[in-house]
């Protein structure tokens, strides 16, 4: 078997290769619609300010900074643990944890200041880009937005491969987008609004894809 027989079926393999990746890769037309998606009650983080008042025990109340290590300290309690809680999880506890101490306690917890929703509810594009972002999410925000903040695709950038990484239910499931028909041929059928959390992804040309 001559050398120009091993080569030629060496890119018939990594030709099947790239078929049975891109066969993989659900198509746009996949996605649920951004309206469909139901917002996540809200978690306590890292950074954020929550209000605490414990009805007939104003000493016990207080506004106070979620710790970096996710703690809060509490009269009578000590340290507890707040981040990753829904307020009114966080309420059930403290109220248990002071019934030790007074009779039915009623605790209510309010997030006053979410700084760490900010960080959460932000969308990022990488790879050929001009310039790498993560930037905060604004209700309407759409793929080609996200894309014209980070300066456009790169000379170098597959733009009809890009691809929309979105969280749902729990984990990251891929999209596939056509930045070039955006961009190029003003085809927005793969425009779609982002949610908090999105990542695109703007791949390299490749030489063997005859990409050029």
């Amino acid at each position: 078997m001559t050398s120009f027989t091993f080569m030629r079926m060496g890119l018939i393999a990594i030709l099947g290769l790239f078929i049975t990746a891109c066969a993989g890769l659900p198509s746009s037309a996949d996605m649920p619609p951004a309206s469909e998606l139901e917002a996540e009650p809200y978690e306590i983080g890292v950074g954020d300010t929550i209000s605490i008042h414990v009805w007939r025990n104003p000493e016990l109340g207080q506004s106070i900074v979620v710790r970096p290590d996710g703690y809060i300290s509490m009269p009578l309690m000590g340290d507890v643990k707040a981040e990753g809680k829904k307020p009114e999880q966080l309420a059930a506890e403290i109220s248990d944890n002071l019934g030790e101490f007074i009779r039915t306690p009623e605790v209510t917890v309010m997030v006053t200041n979410p700084l760490s929703k900010e960080f959460r509810n932000r969308v990022r594009v990488t790879g050929q880009v001009g310039t790498p972002q993560s930037v905060a999410f604004q209700p309407g925000m759409t793929v080609l937005d996200v894309v014209l903040m980070a300066g456009g695709v790169t000379d170098f950038a597959a733009d009809s491969r890009a691809v929309l990484h979105r969280q749902i239910n729990g984990e990251y499931q891929s999209f596939g987008l056509d930045l070039e028909a955006i961009l190029t041929d003003g085809d927005m059928r793969t425009n779609h609004s982002l949610q908090p959390g999105d990542v695109i992804s703007v791949p390299r040309k490749q030489l063997f894809r005859g990409e050029l």
